[in-house]
């Protein structure tokens, strides 16, 4: 079958509520942001001229009706963005740290991400991409995990490149044992893997991030694995590489909302372009280092999924740093 989609993603799209400065009387005002890991992936990568699908599901209420509008507006496909008729629409409360960092509080129980059944996977898109998305939240209770079962088992028969982001998210898992088991399962279908730092200290008990890559590599064998590490910056790990770029640091950041995601569809944007098979350092290093700016412009922004940067504005705050020529280390 022919490939005409560039990346189809499965998983939660949801409402990102977040803190928008106190009312007169002290309340917190909050703003309802469309938000979703796989989505605002898909977000980046369209706005970056890729063709892309979501396969998911919402609520048949305000939120939902929201969010599809919205997401088919940024021109993904959302033929197969479900509206669940019973179960409302996941929300998510964002509490931004002192640090930048977030905190997360879930009302998913249950919501209508996790609804996806079987029937309901469109295998003729999955068939048609050239790179299948997923991430761990939609693996988080038994319905929703054989859906995101079958995807990946028609995909990996298709030849789709697959692509993994835990995105951990420990208040929805039942305990850290499923969560832990759903990831490696994840490991175990993927080409490209994107995680974070607190993540691979999690799964491995490895506190040295090249210690804790090497078991994965190891044990897993993924072809290339990128790993953020926040205000660190981010590495690759490709065959006999180690590439590191440091983060571009703005101070006009406000929330890091969505960089993990706005990191990984300019990953997939590369991966698009160049293919897995032959990436060179250089080309390594150009990757993060378009990846880091795409990353650092989100963090400056309320949301994400509605605000992803252009090309355009990713590669003159390229031209503006200094940081990306001199502040690269590459080991062999």
């Amino acid at each position: 079958m022919s490939k005409y989609i560039d990346i189809a993603a499965l998983g939660e799209l949801l409402i990102d509520f977040t803190e928008c400065g106190d009312s007169a009387q002290g309340n917190p005002i909050l703003e309802a942001n469309p938000g979703g890991a796989p989505c605002n992936l898909l977000a980046q990568l369209t706005k970056l001229g890729n063709k892309t699908a979501f396969i998911g599901k919402v609520g048949n209420d305000r939120f939902g009706k929201m969010l599809i509008d919205r997401v088919s507006g940024l021109g993904i496909n959302t033929t197969w963005l479900y509206e669940d008729k019973e179960v409302p629409t996941t929300l998510a409360f964002v509490h931004t740290l002192s640090d930048g960092d977030r905190d997360f509080t879930f009302y998913r129980n249950p919501g209508a991400d996790m609804m996806l059944t079987e029937e309901e996977i469109p295998e003729d898109t999955i068939k048609g991409a050239r790179i299948f998305h997923f991430g761990t939240l939609s693996m988080t209770h038994e319905e929703n995990r054989k859906a995101t079962k079958k995807a990946l088992r028609i995909a990996k028969e298709s030849n789709c490149l697959i692509s993994f982001d835990p995105n951990l998210r420990p208040p929805l898992w039942e305990n850290m044992d499923i969560a832990k088991k759903q990831t490696e399962y994840g490991l175990e279908q993927c080409d490209i893997l994107k995680i974070s730092d607190n993540e691979i200290q999690w799964l491995t008990d490895e506190k040295d991030y090249d210690k804790g890559i090497e078991i994965l590599r190891r044990k897993y064998e993924i072809p290339l694995i990128l790993l953020t590490m926040g205000r660190d910056g981010s590495r690759a790990y490709y065959k006999e590489f180690r590439v590191e770029e440091k983060a571009i640091i703005q101070d006009r950041t406000i929330e890091t909302t969505g960089a993990g995601d706005t990191f990984g569809g300019c990953i997939l944007h590369h991966i698009l372009q160049w293919g897995l098979r032959d990436l060179t350092e250089d080309k390594l290093k150009k990757m993060l280092t378009f990846a880091n700016a795409g990353a650092s412009i989100i963090t400056t922004r309320k949301g994400a999924l509605s605000v992803m940067p252009s090309e355009d504005e990713i590669q003159t705050l390229i031209s503006k740093s200094s940081s990306h020529e001199s502040n690269s280390s590459i080991k062999r």
